[in-house]
C-alpha cells in the first residue's frame, strides 16, 4: 500500500518516540518574527542555551511594522522594542534577519516562498498560525506557540502527535470571478471551523492542479481556519517552475536532482486517507463572510441566514453573530455598506493578487465613503508591483499604496478599524476585534471582491461590477 505525502515527510523527519507517547520531529526550516520569538529568546537566555541550527532559522518583521512610515525608531515604543530585541537576538545567535529596508523584509509567509527557503518535502514551523501557507509546496508546515519556538530554537525539533489525513478534492472548473479565496472559504463553510481538528488537509483535484503557486498558497493559508493542523498540495511541475532560479534553491544539475527528490514526496496513487471529501467546482461562487468566523460564509448571491431556521447551539451562534455584525436575517449580503477596503495579508498580498485587481479597477474610482488601502506582502512584491506600474493604477483608483507588512489583517500596528466600521477584507480572520476595534466588523472576501465593494461603497459582486462574463458555449 502506498503512502500519502504527510506520511512520507513524517517518516523522513521523525527522530524518536518520546516517553510521553508523542514523537520528536526534526524541523527542516524554522521561520521567526517579532511577535513570538523575543520571549522565546529570553527563555533560551534564562536557561543558558544557544540556537542549535542557526542556519535553518530565518527572521523577518511583519505584524507590528507600520505601513506608512517605517523609519527607526518606530513611533510605537513597544513595536520598536520588539523589533530591536529581534534584531539583537538574531545578531547574537547568527540568524539571518530580513530587516526593514534590506530589500527582503515582508510577511513571513510571503518571504519564505519568494526567497526559495520553502521547498517540497520539508517540515516547517513558525510561531504564527498561518504557517500552513507553505504546505502549498508539498511541506508539512505547522504553526507553533512561543514555548515551542523556544524548543525548536534550542533543539531544532518539535514534540507532536501524528495527524490523520483528509483529502479534499475540488473537481471541475471554476466560473469567472471565482478565485482561490472563494474555494477555501467554501471548503471551510462546508466542513466548519472545527472540521479539521486532528487532521492534515491534502488539497487535490483538477481545480487545485490548475492553480498557480500563489493561488495554492491562498488555499493552504486558511487551513487553520478550518481547524486543520496543516494543509498541503502535492508538488508538481507548477511547484518546480515557481522554485527554479530562486535565491536559496539549487541551480543547474542540482536543481534537476532536487526536482526528482521533490517529485517522490507526492502522495502515491494507491495512498490511503482517513477521510475524503469531493467538492464540485460549479457549486463554488464568489463567497463572503456574514458572521464572526470564516465558516459563517455565504455566496454573494445568497441571503443572510436566519436563526429561526437553526436549532440548538447553531441558533445561538447565528443570533450572536448577526447582533454583532448588525445584519438583518433573510436580507441579501450584497449591498451591505462598507467603510474600509483592505487588500493585503499573508493570504492575498502577493503580486498576482494586485495584478488581478489592477486589471479590473483601471479607470474606476473608490466610492467617497470608503477608505481603501493596498499593502504588498513584501519589499519584493512592492518592487515588482511598482515596476509594472500597479501602484499607480491603485492610487489613481483611490487606494493608498502602503509599505509591506501585515497591516489591517490584525490589530498589532497602526492600521486599524475605528468604532463600528465595516471592512471588506482580503485577509483570513473576521473574529470580533481582529482588526483593532472591539466593535469593528470584518467581511472576508477575495481581492477582486474587495475592489468591487470599494468601488460600489457596499458589498458587491465583482462579476457584475467588472463585467466578468462566462465564455459562450
Amino acid at each position: 500500500m502506498g503512502k500519502n505525502l504527510f506520511q512520507k515527510v513524517w517518516d523522513d523527519h521523525v527522530v524518536r518516540q518520546l516517553d510521553s507517547g508523542q514523537y520528536q520531529v526534526f524541523m527542516a526550516l524554522h521561520l521567526i518574527h517579532e511577535v513570538t520569538s523575543p520571549q522565546a529568546f529570553g527563555m533560551l537566555k534564562d536557561k543558558g542555551l544557544s540556537v542549535a541550527f542557526p542556519g535553518r532559522t530565518f527572521a523577518t518583521v511583519d505584524h507590528i511594522i507600520p505601513t506608512d512610515n517605517q523609519s527607526r525608531p518606530l513611533k510605537d515604543d513597544m513595536a520598536e522594542k520588539m523589533l530591536q530585541v529581534l534584531s539583537d537576538a538574531t545578531a547574537e545567535h547568527g540568524i539571518e534577519f530580513f530587516a526593514p529596508e534590506s530589500g527582503s523584509q515582508g510577511i513571513v509567509h510571503v518571504v519564505g516562498p519568494e526567497k526559495g527557503l520553502t521547498q517540497p518535502g520539508m517540515t516547517i514551523c513558525c510561531g504564527d498560525s498561518h504557517t500552513a501557507t507553505h504546505g502549498a509546496f508539498g511541506c508539512i508546515a505547522l504553526g507553533i506557540g512561543t514555548s515551542q519556538v523556544r524548543d525548536v530554537l534550542a533543539s531544532q525539533t518539535l514534540a507532536m502527535d501524528p495527524l490523520k489525513v483528509r483529502r479534499i478534492r475540488v473537481e471541475g472548473e471554476l466560473g469567472m470571478g471565482v478565485t482561490a479565496k472563494d474555494v477555501i472559504l467554501h471548503i471551510i463553510r462546508i466542513l466548519g471551523v472545527n472540521g479539521g481538528v486532528g487532521y492534515a488537509y491534502e488539497y487535490a483535484g483538477s481545480v487545485i492542479d490548475a492553480m498557480s503557486m500563489e493561488e495554492r498558497m491562498t488555499v493552504c493559508n486558511m487551513s487553520i481556519e478550518g481547524g486543520a493542523r496543516c494543509g498541503y498540495i502535492n508538488p508538481d511541475e507548477t511547484t518546480f517552475e515557481f522554485l527554479k532560479g530562486r535565491d536559496r534553491v539549487p541551480q543547474g544539475a542540482d536543481f534537476d536532482a532536487a526536482c526528482e527528490k521533490w517529485r517522490a514526496y507526492a502522495s502515491d496513487a494507491d495512498a490511503e486517507y482517513d477521510d475524503e471529501v469531493v467538492i464540485d467546482a460549479k457549486d463554488i461562487k464568489p463567497t463572503v463572510t456574514w458572521g464572526v468566523t470564516p465558516a459563517q460564509a455565504i455566496s454573494i448571491e445568497e441571503i443572510v441566514p436566519s436563526p429561526e431556521k437553526a436549532e440548538g447551539l447553531d441558533k445561538n451562534l447565528i443570533t450572536d453573530a448577526l447582533d454583532y455584525m448588525k445584519l438583518q436575517a433573510d436580507a441579501p449580503i450584497k449591498g451591505t455598506k462598507i467603510d474600509v477596503a483592505f487588500i493585503g495579508s499573508c493570504t492575498n498580498g502577493r503580486l498576482s493578487d494586485f495584478q488581478a485587481v489592477a486589471k479590473v479597477i483601471a479607470g474606476r474610482t473608490v466610492a467617497d465613503n470608503v477608505r481603501a488601502i493596498a499593502v504588498p506582502g513584501s519589499e519584493q512584491v512592492d518592487r515588482d508591483a511598482r515596476a509594472e506600474g500597479l501602484d499607480k493604477v491603485f492610487e489613481a483608483a483611490g487606494f493608498e499604496w502602503r509599505k509591506p507588512g501585515c497591516s489591517m489583517c490584525l490589530a498589532m500596528n497602526p492600521d486599524k478599524l475605528v468604532g463600528d466600521e465595516v471592512c471588506a477584507s482580503s485577509s483570513n480572520r473576521n473574529f470580533i476585534g481582529r482588526q483593532g476595534s472591539p466593535t469593528g466588523r470584518t467581511i472576508l472576501m477575495s481581492p477582486i471582491m474587495v475592489a468591487a465593494s470599494a468601488i460600489e461603497g457596499s458589498v458587491a459582486d465583482a462579476r457584475e461590477v467588472f463585467g466578468l462574463q462566462e465564455d459562450a458555449a
